[in-house]
């Protein structure tokens, strides 16, 4: 087992200040986890694509087989920790956003920050 935490290390902060392109902060966030979203999807889609193409032209299975499969429960936990990390990741910026007003001596609770961004 490794000792790197993947869901810690989503939330790094890069050095100094984060550059904002739009004057409403909600806006920036909501553009940036649907650019955390986009990049991930692109990058999955690339490689199935690849892995699709390879299984058929190798003559392992069809595609129809593909999508007919259904994991064991090992297979099913591993989907569900990775599903945590990417969705740490894709909400990279509220925590690392929170950890700032933590960091400013205002302690907000999470419930309290992603409540505001329900209602927005």
């Amino acid at each position: 087992m490794s000792d790197i935490d993947p869901i810690a290390l989503a939330g790094t902060r890069a050095r100094g200040k984060r550059p904002y392109f739009f004057k409403d902060p909600d806006v920036e966030r909501v553009l940036s986890i649907a650019m955390a979203i986009a990049m991930e999807n692109a990058v999955t889609h690339q490689r199935l694509d690849a892995l699709e193409r390879l299984i058929e032209q190798k003559g392992l299975l069809s595609r129809a087989e593909l999508d007919q499969f259904r994991p064991d429960r090992e297979a099913e936990a591993q989907r569900t920790l990775w599903m945590q990390e990417y969705i740490a990741r894709v909400l990279r910026i509220v925590q690392q956003e929170t950890e700032a007003l933590q960091d400013t001596g205002m302690d907000v609770p999470m419930e309290q920050v992603m409540d505001e961004l329900r209602d927005q």
